[in-house]
């Protein structure tokens, strides 16, 4: 099939061209080329901007097969997808996440029928925002994926993205945990993700359902951190804060935790599997994180070590949290 992907050469999207390449489909990538992975020799790749109408207007007219889009956040931008795929392929593929689905204490075990209502984080309210509108439209064969937490290039993070943990552990400096650790959370590789995610790709019955892909198998905070750490040399210098006084310190912290991270989270995958069989997902921590320990050694190799913007505020929050423990 004549696949085009959105973006492509993203934490997530990047294994899945690699994998369609490799399943013999013919595969176009639209980006701004600034973006830096290796894409395979017979990737067909068009520079362009999402925001240019003009030059994005022109994508329908090529009459892809399949539309994958890794890069849509708002509504608006799905509302412009209608208007350029509508009639022009036959299967548009949204990327969404699971942290649109309701979070409690009491709705740990999730499928496609958990409730995707998530207020109170901005990019949780952008993707159900963006399903909405999908589901609202007509005249788009369209199927909706919500990856779980991927990894490849980055260190998994409960406050912060980016590098800010392996940084902090190289240095010695604490790692704030929100809670005490133990809230099991699903972890899934990119590589992993994509075996499922291309063999989508033309099915009917997949057309106007919603799937979400994941390993499956969950991991605490405190064993996730500690991996990242066995990974990179060091130990685990791990300090414990209540998330409620984490917010306190840091308002912006609230919608990542509370719609997201505190939250103990497995996800059921039998609505997927029932579509394209069975597969399989590496289990093993230490080989699950080892992609995102080489590409942050990488990193640091070439870039040396960083500091933060949050690091005066995360050694200040250890150390009145670790005082609480003197008296």
């Amino acid at each position: 099939m004549n696949i085009l992907f959105i973006g492509g050469t993203g934490q997530i999207s990047l294994p899945c061209v690699h994998e369609a390449i490799k399943q013999g489909h013919k595969v176009s990538v639209f980006n701004r080329g600034q973006t830096s992975g290796t894409l395979p020799d017979a990737v067909n790749v068009i520079i362009g901007d999402m925001d240019d109408d003009a030059a994005y207007g022109k994508l329908g007219a090529l009459k892809f097969d399949v539309v994958c889009q890794f890069m849509a956040f708002t509504a608006a931008q799905v509302t412009k997808d209608i208007g350029v795929f509508a009639g022009n392929t036959d299967q548009y593929i949204l990327i969404s996440s699971t942290a649109a689905y309701s979070k409690s204490g009491d709705n740990y075990f999730v499928n496609e029928t958990t409730p995707t209502i998530n207020p109170g984080w901005p990019y949780s309210e952008g993707k159900i925002e963006c399903e909405a509108e999908l589901k609202a439209s007509e005249g788009l064969k369209w199927t909706i994926i919500r990856p779980a937490h991927t990894v490849r290039t980055n260190l998994p993070a409960m406050l912060s993205e980016g590098d800010v943990v392996g940084h902090r552990l190289l240095a010695g400096k604490p790692i704030l945990v929100a809670g005490d650790g133990l809230v099991v959370w699903t972890m899934t590789r990119s590589v992993d993700f994509a075996v499922p995610f291309v063999r989508i790709f033309g099915k009917a019955a997949a057309i106007g359902e919603d799937y979400h892909i994941s390993s499956g198998r969950g991991y605490t905070w405190n064993a996730m951190y500690e991996a990242c750490a066995k990974g990179l040399g060091v130990e685990a210098n791990l300090v414990h804060v209540p998330a409620d006084t984490l917010i306190k310190y840091e308002p912006e912290w609230a919608g990542r935790l509370f719609c997201d991270k505190i939250w103990n989270t497995l996800l059921d995958n039998s609505k997927i599997k029932a579509l394209v069989g069975e597969f399989e997902c590496c289990e093993d921590l230490d080989e699950v994180l080892a992609d995102s320990i080489m590409n942050f050694k990488t990193r640091v190799k070439a870039d040396g070590s960083q500091v933060g913007d949050m690091e005066a505020l995360m050694d200040r929050i250890a150390k009145e949290q670790l005082a609480l423990g003197e008296n």
